[in-house]
């Protein structure tokens, strides 16, 4: 594996919390790390429990389930467990993770226009989508602010 790779995928510790409190990047990081872990596993657990939105099939795009064996239905709890997983590879490897939510949101903004009458909720998601990739990159380069900042303190 390419050393990129292996960077991506390297866990990424909690910031200490003297850094989280006088560091803005550190607690932006954190604030972003929060929200795309904690979102797409609600979402993905509401797939199933209907709580938030009981029709989750409607915002499939018939091109896309074509594709998927099964029903729309049985679709969407595959979407809920891809997106549990998502959640929880941001807990770990935000770095990575950032980037896939970033990709999973993407599809699910194709889905929408494709589906039609969904331009808002398309809208919202490409500014989650950014905001994705906002952490990725913030996680790329968190670990040297990180040493740096944990060296100076000692």
């Amino acid at each position: 594996m390419s050393s990129a790779v292996v960077a991506a995928l390297r866990p990424i510790p909690v910031p200490a919390s003297t850094l989280l409190r006088h560091d803005p990047v550190a607690q932006a990081f954190m604030l972003l790390r929060i929200a795309f872990t904690v979102a797409p596993i609600l979402f993905g657990l509401d797939k199933f429990a209907e709580v938030m939105i009981s029709d989750w099939p409607k915002y499939l795009a018939p091109e896309f389930n074509d594709l998927i064996p099964g029903s729309a239905g049985d679709a969407m709890l595959m979407v809920g467990i891809i997106e549990i997983a998502a959640g929880l590879v941001v807990a770990v490897s935000p770095r990575f993770g950032g980037f896939l939510v970033a990709a999973w949101l993407g599809g699910i903004i194709v889905s929408l226009l494709l589906v039609g009458g969904y331009a808002d909720i398309a809208l919202r998601d490409f500014g989650l989508l950014l905001g994705a990739l906002t952490l990725a990159r913030l996680a790329s380069a968190f670990p040297d602010r990180s040493a740096s900042a944990t060296a100076a303190d000692h």
